[in-house]
């Protein structure tokens, strides 16, 4: 992670017009088709949750928005993404754990298991560090919501996805997916393009 000049950067009128508004967060939402991921975790067992984590990762790994996050004052750049996601622990509480993005489905299914396995046991949140630009999810897997609009505390500009239970009618599978950014990070129409890669990386499985 390093400081970066804005002025150098395609976000320079985006950082000068939203870093000092009171609420920069912008939310998009769209229902995906994931017939695909629901097809292929039944037949490879892998976890639902962690096959949309991965193609959050490849869809947002190929734009350089991403890349990019206003940090307090600052416009900070990275060179590695990672997602974030919700686990129950054994307890029964909640905490959260950061898997590297990889372009290959085994080692993120890998990172996957390994790190929220080790949250599950310990209770405790899992950080990769600064180094990673991450970018939140929470799946409220039992129910079906049709969007969410997270709260801004001012300190946590990353972008974060939020779902619920994907929906089965016929033969297909789908998801609204609320999708919330800093504006300072992303434009609309980039945001909504991230949203069009993420559905061609679900297609593509």
């Amino acid at each position: 992670m390093r400081e970066v000049d804005p002025k150098s950067t395609s976000r320079a009128l985006a950082f000068e017009l939203w870093m000092k508004a009171p609420m920069p967060m912008v939310t998009l939402i769209k229902t995906l088709d994931v017939t695909s991921l629901v097809r292929l975790s039944r037949r490879r067992g892998y976890k639902f949750n962690m096959l949309l984590c991965w193609c959050i990762g490849k869809a947002a790994a190929g734009m350089e928005d991403f890349y990019l996050l206003p940090v307090g004052d600052k416009l900070m750049e990275y060179d590695r993404l990672a997602v974030n996601t919700v686990v129950t622990t054994r307890n029964g509480g909640i905490a959260t754990c950061d898997i590297p993005v990889s372009t290959d489905l085994e080692q993120f299914h890998q990172d996957y298991l390994k790190f929220t396995g080790q949250v599950h046991e310990s209770g405790e949140n899992f950080e990769l560090g600064e180094d990673y630009m991450v970018i939140g999810t929470s799946a409220l897997a039992r129910y079906e919501i049709d969007g969410a609009v997270n709260i801004y505390a001012g300190c946590y500009n990353n972008p974060f996805l939020i779902w619920g239970k994907y929906r089965k009618k016929w033969l297909r599978a789908t998801l609204p997916v609320s999708f919330q950014f800093h504006h300072t990070q992303l434009d609309g129409i980039p945001a909504a393009e991230f949203l069009e890669r993420l559905q061609r990386e679900i297609r593509q499985l």
